[in-house]
């Protein structure tokens, strides 16, 4: 008698996730599932429950109620072992601007428990992935904005993640430092088939790159499917945005503005 094997978890799945700041609930009962291999997008006005929502993935906030599963392991359970599958690139800068890129990357390295013995070759192999080798002894400070972000990937990619997280990765940036990040970001995933989960406000951006896109609102997801497929007898994704969110857009709270500012002129 021939047995079927089970198939592999999905990348990320949520059920029922809910999370609330008071009298303010960010995310409100959030089923969402990213398969394994897949760019997924989340999009949608600043208020929408994105960032929140990536903080519980990555085990930075709690899930309560719900779960949320990475690549089979329990945020709430397994939070190391969630960590060890992660790779994450957060909206506010991480880079160390007073350290070289090389020690940024190796720092990194350290706190993700890169074996030692592979270590020094694993910091170069990224850096040089991330065209970096050439900056890789000059302080962070001295760095472009696209510099820096490609700085923050190498970072992310040290560990060899099974799991790429990005929060808005290219605010701020030109669109040939935006294109490079991204060029970046697909040969990595065709060498080594990782997932992708990535928030953006940039439309265009999402339709070239995303398999995938949900669109966020008051904390639920409204829209679901491929870039085409929600674009079908609509538009463009501008369009479907407007259409699945209205005129009446949360537009965060001036935390949220001053962070976005802040980022975009540290990254020039």
């Amino acid at each position: 008698m021939s047995t079927s094997e089970n198939p592999p978890e999905p990348a990320v799945l949520c059920r029922g996730v809910r999370k609330a700041f008071g009298g303010t609930t960010a995310v409100d009962g959030l089923d969402l599932r990213v398969e394994r291999g897949e760019v997924f997008g989340l999009l949608g006005p600043n208020g929408a429950g994105k960032t929140t929502t990536i903080r519980m993935i990555t085990t930075l906030l709690p899930t309560e109620p719900g779960s949320i599963t990475v690549l089979g392991h329990d945020v709430a359970r397994d939070r190391i072992g969630v960590r060890r599958l992660l790779g994450y690139v957060p909206q506010q800068l991480s880079a160390d601007a007073t350290l070289t890129g090389r020690e940024n990357v190796a720092l990194f390295a350290r706190l993700f428990d890169v074996p030692r013995r592979v270590r020094r070759e694993k910091v170069a192999e990224v850096l040089a992935a991330m065209d970096l080798t050439e900056a890789a002894d000059r302080p962070a400070k001295t760095y472009s904005g696209g510099m820096v972000r490609r700085l923050e990937l190498a970072q992310a990619l040290v560990s060899t993640p099974q799991l790429l997280v990005l929060d808005e990765p290219t605010v701020g940036l030109d669109p040939v430092a935006r294109d490079g990040v991204w060029d970046r970001i697909a040969a990595t995933r065709a060498e080594t088939g990782m997932t992708v989960l990535v928030t953006t406000h940039a439309m265009q951006e999402a339709d070239e790159h995303c398999d995938r896109i949900a669109l966020m609102h008051r904390g639920r997801v409204r829209a679901l499917g491929t870039p085409a497929a929600l674009k079908d007898g609509i538009g463009t994704l501008d369009d479907v945005f407007r259409h699945h969110t209205g005129d009446d857009l949360e537009q965060g709270g001036i935390s949220d503005v001053r962070s976005a500012r802040r980022t975009a002129g540290r990254l020039g």
